[in-house]
């Protein structure tokens, strides 16, 4: 039933669950040990690359393979009605993941096990990211179009609250510890993976025991559910080829998830690396991005009401160039780099919240056929959401592969200030395209 109040509740929970680890794993904790545990120079195939290369490069990696893997997976889900089992599966082996990264640390020599760390963080990695392509595919079928906007932002206010709370404990701890020294100083933050392990594992309970799958396609005698995955991901990509206004979106989300994504992997490492901030302030500028992100989200979900979806989104396009500028060129200390943090909190929650609500609201199928879909399965409503979110999914993996990749190289070569001033390129080209979507959002309808 669409705008379910206890649906919602439970489908925004998952947000506060998987949250923890996109803030303590992707961003604040594990950026900052991974940085402090290892040395600048790693080597990889016999020769050697800057750490912040490494650490780039692996997740551009494990998005590669989850966008390999997921479209096909979104079409058998829609097959077999079992979105619900895909995400459940990857949320577990993220969640462990998180947790075994305790053992990631120095031995008595000071040797650090790199790649057990690196290899670890690439499968939660894989984890969160394969979880979220099935729980943002739930979206259209809880909410109807006039509700998705506001539902999305309340999920992304429910992960940025939750990740929060945790992140203030693990930070209370390791302060604590720094100060009354009571176990030896990497234990906190190894405690911290664990504890995002529980979190995760253990709040995605609540969604899981409401959210509902759909029915599953009755196959045709002798076809697999393989097979039958690959023909309804086809005629998905067969639709997209007659609605320009939605393959032109996709691409424009292609570069703006290329600049967005990239900047919340890396920021952490950029703040070490060039700005020199210890452990405790990194975690500082992180929580004030997401503290910040709250209001952002709330805000940018107003504003879409307001001047609508893509003005709303270009006008945050404009400010992410403002903010790669300014790392490049203005940020030297830490009282800048603060400011800078502010202004991407502001920024990120809207961008994610409206960017994934703007693709569900202009799906081509509408919210009554797709409540049709859960209530009866019949060729004539066929369920093909999952499929469309994987579609957004690849597209989002792809760009973070391509960012990621392209930052490490430059990092690599001529610092990692270039690399920023390189993810405007990226945000400019998108306002380009995004401004060529021609959709009316109230009608519901090409323009």
């Amino acid at each position: 039933m669409l705008n379910d109040k206890k649906t919602i509740r439970a489908w925004t929970m998952y947000d506060w669950a998987n949250s923890a680890y996109n803030l303590i794993i992707t961003s604040a904790i594990f950026p900052a040990y991974f940085t402090a545990c290892v040395p600048d120079q790693i080597s990889l195939f016999g020769k050697s690359f800057a750490s912040e290369s490494i650490a780039s490069w692996s997740i551009a990696l494990a998005f590669l393979i989850i966008a390999c893997v997921t479209p096909i997976l979104g079409a058998i889900a829609d097959t077999k009605g079992n979105k619900k089992a895909f995400m459940r599966f990857f949320c577990t082996i993220g969640a462990m993941a998180c947790a075994g990264l305790f053992f990631f640390k120095k031995d008595e020599a000071g040797i650090a096990n790199t790649w057990y760390g690196v290899s670890l963080s690439i499968i939660a990695c894989i984890g969160y990211c394969g979880s979220i392509v099935f729980y943002n595919a739930y979206l259209p079928e809880i909410a109807s179009k006039d509700q998705q906007d506001s539902v999305s932002a309340k999920g992304f206010i429910m992960g940025y609250i939750g990740s929060v709370s945790l992140l203030i404990c693990c930070l209370a701890f390791i302060l604590l510890n720094e100060k009354y020294q009571w176990v030896p100083g990497n234990l906190p933050p190894r405690v911290s993976f664990i504890l995002v392990g529980i979190w995760w594992l253990g709040f995605s309970q609540i969604p899981f025991s409401v959210l509902k799958d759909g029915k599953a396609t009755v196959l045709k005698s002798g076809e697999s559910v393989l097979k039958s995955g690959y023909k309804k991901l086809s005629r998905v990509w067969d639709e997209l080829q007659h609605q320009q206004h939605l393959k032109n979106y996709l691409l424009a989300f292609f570069f703006i998830t290329m600049g967005v994504q990239t900047i919340m992997y890396m920021a952490t490492y950029f703040a070490a690396k060039e700005i020199n901030l210890e452990q405790a302030e990194l975690i500082t500028v992180v929580l004030i991005i997401q503290i910040v992100a709250i209001g952002g989200a709330w805000l940018f979900s107003k504003i879409s009401e307001w001047k609508g979806n893509i003005a709303s989104i270009a006008s945050m396009l404009v400010i992410w160039m403002g903010v790669c500028a300014g790392a490049s060129y203005l940020v030297f200390d830490a009282a800048a780099f603060y400011i800078l943090a502010f202004v991407v909190g502001l920024i990120m929650g809207g961008t994610q919240s409206l960017c994934r609500s703007t693709f569900s609201k202009m799906l081509p199928m509408n919210n009554a056929e797709i409540e049709l879909d859960i209530l009866q399965n019949s060729p004539e409503h066929e369920n093909k959401v999952a499929s469309y979110f994987s579609f957004l999914d690849f597209v989002e993996k792809m760009g973070i592969v391509i960012g990621t990749t392209t930052f490490g190289l430059i990092a690599n070569v001529t610092g990692m200030r270039m690399s920023a001033l390189s993810l405007g390129v990226y945000f400019l080209i998108g306002l380009i395209v995004l401004l060529t979507v021609k959709y009316d959002f109230k009608k519901g309808q090409v323009a």
